[in-house]
Parts: C-alpha cells; structure tokens; sequence
C-alpha cells in the first residue's frame, strides 16, 4: 500500500499547493504530466517506483522520476526541431537490425555451443604459442598465511613451523593452527594472487603493495589482538609469463571468441547461400 498511498499523497499535495492550470485540467484521469502528446500516467509511475520504498522515499522517487520524465520530453521537444530527425530514424533502424542480429546469433551460438569445453592439449598448445603475450598484470606468490589470536596457546609453536618445509613439521603446522587459527591457508603447491593475500592483512605495506614481495619473503605481526604470519616460499613479479593453470581461463576465453568468430561466418554463409537458392536474395555486382 505504501507505493498507490506515497503516489496519492504526492498527488494531493500538487493539487493543493499549485491548483489546476488550464494545460492541467486538459490532462486525462489517472495522468500525471503531459508534454505534448506525451502523456505519463501513475500506471506509469507505479511501475517504475523499486520495491520496498517507504513513504518518504517513495514520495522523493516519484517527484524526481516525474521531473525526470518532463526534462527528458522538453529537451526532446525543443532538440526535433533542431537536429536532423530522419537521420535519426536511420540511426535507430541501424541499431535495431544490429540488436536484431546480435540476439540471433547469440542464441543460435549458445544453443549449438552449450556445455563447450576445452581439452588440456589445446589449452597447452595455445599456451606454448601465446605466452609471450599472456602476462601478469600483479604479482602471484606461493608460501603459508596464518592468523591467530596473539593470546593463541599454539602461536609459540605455529611460529616455529610455519616456515618449514620438512614433511614432518607441515603436517604438525595442521594440526597445531587446527583448534585456534583464524585464517589458515597452505599454498605452497600452487599460485595465488599476492592481492588476496595483502587484502586480508591490516599491514602497512607502502605505497605500491605490490613492490613488497620484491624484498620481503617473511612477515610476523601483531595486528589488533591477531598475529599475521606470512612466509612467501616463490615469487612471480608482474610482467612475468603467466602460469599454464593461471593463464586457463583467459586462455579459454581467447579460444571461446576464436570459435564464435567462425561460427558467425559459417553462419553468415549459410544464410547467404540458402538466400540465393530460394531466390530471397539477388547480387548484380561481384562479391
């Protein structure tokens, strides 16, 4: 009820507190505005107006939508007069065979297309022949990030550890961050990006964030009643080549847009030649 009520109030305080002119008065039941032949109506309005507003808000949506809709039809009104109209409706009809266009080919892709995927071989020989071009924008990092409770009976030993690399001791790391450790996250096996990581640390890291891994590998801080442990184990600097697994996903993306291209073409054909043979489509000049 608060939508109809706001849009009745919003209508009754208009009523009282600027009367009915002669162009009001003209304007048919249910209309709120009217520029010309334009008219808008609270069918119109209440349709617009997002859900969940309350009274207040709905009031100030439907006074800046209204305004919005009388600016829009006054500038349309005046620029008609002014700006060259037929070119114009070529403009629209361009965009609406283009839209036209676009969907179908969208649609006929995704339904011939649906479920695509990507063996590992080609994924690989593209990566071989393309990796000069598929560099890091950030750095990526492998290591160990840990965050307990400075008061944590565990830190002392999770300290000792964390920068091990002794089979023994990792599985001992597990076991001692298990009960009390906030965040724990063991990537020495994979690359992740140093971003992730440096979000999660109320550290000062400088002015370019990026730049710290270049001379730091290690970080033990004490941060607002948590203690931060970092041990960066390999570095990727940005400009450097991507990985095989962290280039996949662009990689897929490239061969996805590769295939959409020659699916258009073929389908450009097709069109093209069934045309001419039902005698739908006729050329007098060489193409």
């Amino acid at each position: 009820m608060i939508r109809p009520l706001a849009i009745a109030l919003l209508l009754a305080a208009a009523t009282a507190s600027c009367g009915r002119s002669d162009g009001a008065s003209a304007l048919p039941d249910g209309a709120l505005a009217g520029v010309g032949d334009a008219v808008l109506t609270r069918a119109e309005l209440d349709g617009a107006m997002p859900k969940g507003l309350d009274a207040d808000d709905s009031t100030r949506f439907a006074r800046a939508y209204i305004r919005n809709w009388i600016d829009t039809r006054l500038v349309e009104d005046v620029a008609a007069r002014q700006v060259d109209m037929d070119r114009i409706d070529r403009m629209v009809q361009q965009y609406r065979r283009d839209a036209i266009m676009r969907e179908y080919r969208d649609r006929m892709f995704e339904a011939e297309q649906a479920g695509t995927t990507f063996s590992d071989s080609l994924v690989a020989d593209y990566y071989d022949r393309h990796s000069s071009e598929l560099r890091l924008q950030r750095p990526l990092i492998k290591g160990v990030y840990i965050k307990l409770p400075d008061d944590a009976r565990e830190l002392p030993a999770v300290r000792r550890l964390y920068r091990s690399t002794r089979p023994a001791d990792i599985d001992r790391l597990e076991k001692e961050v298990l009960g009390s450790a906030i965040h724990y996250d063991y990537f020495r096996d994979r690359w992740i990006d140093w971003e992730q990581v440096e979000a999660r640390i109320p550290y000062d890291f400088g002015s370019t964030p990026a730049d710290y891994v270049k001379t730091h590998r290690n970080l033990d801080a004490s941060l607002g009643g948590f203690t931060y442990l970092l041990e960066i184990s390999d570095v990727l600097p940005a400009g450097a080549v991507m990985p095989l697994e962290t280039a996949r996903p662009l990689i897929e993306e490239r061969l996805l847009a590769e295939k959409r291209r020659a699916f258009d073409a073929a389908l450009r054909a097709r069109l093209f030649d069934r045309a001419l043979s039902r005698g739908t489509l006729r050329v007098n000049c060489e193409l």
